[in-house]
């Protein structure tokens, strides 16, 4: 399948729950073959995707914790047994070493390689978290004729490190890592009563306006995804982002730490409407 075919507007958004998961399992087993290694905004309409986080056994401990002191970043939507690749509580056949389209491989909180399979690299001693991903309140804000920008323009949505510390917990600590959708005023007000609908998912922003206040000096220059353009009379509104953990990693240095590439994220068989707390 070439890559084109999975992109938003390549094929029509599937009708029914089976169809939706249909759809998600087809993403997945496209990534497992190796055939498709795109970015997955729009591959699955409906479905819940999610930010990886892989490592030794050791540190799952204090990263489980750094995620609870830090929900707005880091929500945790699922957890491996230790050794245990599958995740059956978010799709009945998930592999976590190869249902990722393109993961990024530190040591010592060094990043080594991107690769599109990490079956050779796993072992008896690691465990694997997933944590919401913003591409489910973007199906809401949509839904409510909100715009959302990246989407719009088909590129990958623009992250920035911030100066916003994150709350520490063992050696996890550093940097919160945000999202950026610019909208004008009167959308940025609808957006915040939105995504506050969705904490399993970030929630709602952890800043709008002035991006110097949070550590950002120049919009233009993103540390992940892509330059999303920001037109006369928008404000940038800023979401806390499961890149998160690619920033503290470079504190914490475990020994191995595997994480999804920005934007090519896991595809669950959750329906982003199950997040929904309201």
């Amino acid at each position: 399948m070439d890559q084109t075919e999975l992109r938003p507007l390549a094929v029509p958004p599937p009708q029914t729950t089976a169809a939706m998961r249909d759809r998600a399992r087809a993403v997945r087993q496209e990534a497992r073959s190796g055939a498709y290694a795109g970015q997955t905004a729009g591959t699955a309409p409906g479905i819940v995707q999610g930010n990886v986080a892989i490592m030794p056994s050791a540190y799952a401990h204090d990263f489980l914790n750094f995620c609870r002191r830090n929900p707005k970043p880091c929500p945790v939507i699922g957890m491996t047994e230790k050794g245990d690749p599958m995740l059956p509580e978010l799709g009945i056949d998930i592999d976590i070493r190869s249902d990722v389209p393109k993961y990024k491989l530190f040591r010592e909180g060094e990043l080594i390689e991107e690769r599109t399979d990490i079956s050779d690299l796993w072992t008896d001693d690691l465990v694997a978290f997933v944590l919401g991903c913003s591409f489910s309140f973007e199906e809401a804000l949509a839904a409510a004729d909100v715009p959302v920008r990246h989407v719009d323009l088909g590129i990958e949505c623009a992250m920035y490190k911030t100066n916003l510390a994150t709350t520490p917990a063992g050696p996890f600590h550093g940097p919160m890592v945000v999202s950026m959708r610019p909208m004008p005023p009167k959308d940025a007000i609808r957006a915040i009563q939105i995504t506050s609908r969705f904490p399993n998912v970030h929630g709602a922003p952890v800043h709008f306006g002035d991006p110097a206040a949070i550590g950002i000096q120049d919009i233009g220059q993103v540390d992940f995804g892509g330059a999303v353009p920001i037109y006369e009379g928008e404000v940038p509104d800023f979401w806390g982002c499961g890149v998160t953990p690619q920033a503290v990693v470079e504190q914490a240095k475990p020994p191995i730490f595997i994480t999804h590439k920005p934007n090519h994220l896991l595809v669950t068989d959750l329906l982003n409407a199950e997040l929904a707390v309201l």
